[in-house]
């Protein structure tokens, strides 16, 4: 994981967990938070594909959850705002993309499949089972994270944009 967008990867996939949270024990908790970040961190790699993209998100934030809380109906303005700080490093695109990955898997397997050009991932062995081909008990463990109906409000908001950059648009047209 990058260190300029590791804040964004991991505030977005928070804010997954917290809006779409695990039913389960555990167990169930890690495995749900194995295939949010998995998403998110594809999202963010394909969003900001380069370390200049990276520093330059880093400079001046991702913009923050508002609009999303909004949108899914989450009070996050019960919370203390420096309990909430991380708030303000989820990426309203990364998690909406991160949802798509999470609800297609056509898209979450032809998004890995584009990560060969990013810089983040160059040199690493990619492994992105939990996000391309989770099992029954991954399913089962992120039963309203991986919800096409619940996710469909966060994931509309970009999924054209990301559809149309993994056809080859560059992401200006974002």
């Amino acid at each position: 994981m990058s260190a300029d967008i590791s804040s964004v990867i991991a505030s977005t996939t928070q804010w997954l967990l917290r809006s779409y949270p695990v039913t389960g024990g555990a167990l169930d908790a890690a495995r749900a938070q194995a295939q949010a970040q998995q998403a998110a961190t594809v999202a963010a790699w394909l969003r900001y594909p380069t370390e200049a993209d990276a520093a330059l998100v880093a400079l001046v934030g991702p913009g923050g959850s508002g609009r999303l809380d909004w949108l899914t109906g989450a009070d996050a303005s019960a919370a203390g705002e420096d309990e909430e700080a991380w708030r303000s490093w989820v990426d309203e695109v990364v998690a909406s993309w991160a949802a798509c990955l999470l609800t297609s898997p056509g898209l979450a397997d032809a998004a890995v499949s584009a990560l060969g050009g990013c810089e983040h991932a160059a040199g690493l062995s990619l492994d992105f089972r939990r996000l391309t081909r989770p099992d029954d008990h991954d399913r089962g463990a992120a039963a309203l994270l991986r919800h096409p109906d619940l996710l469909a409000p966060v994931a509309d908001l970009h999924r054209s944009a990301l559809v149309r950059h993994l056809q080859g648009d560059p992401l200006g047209s974002v």
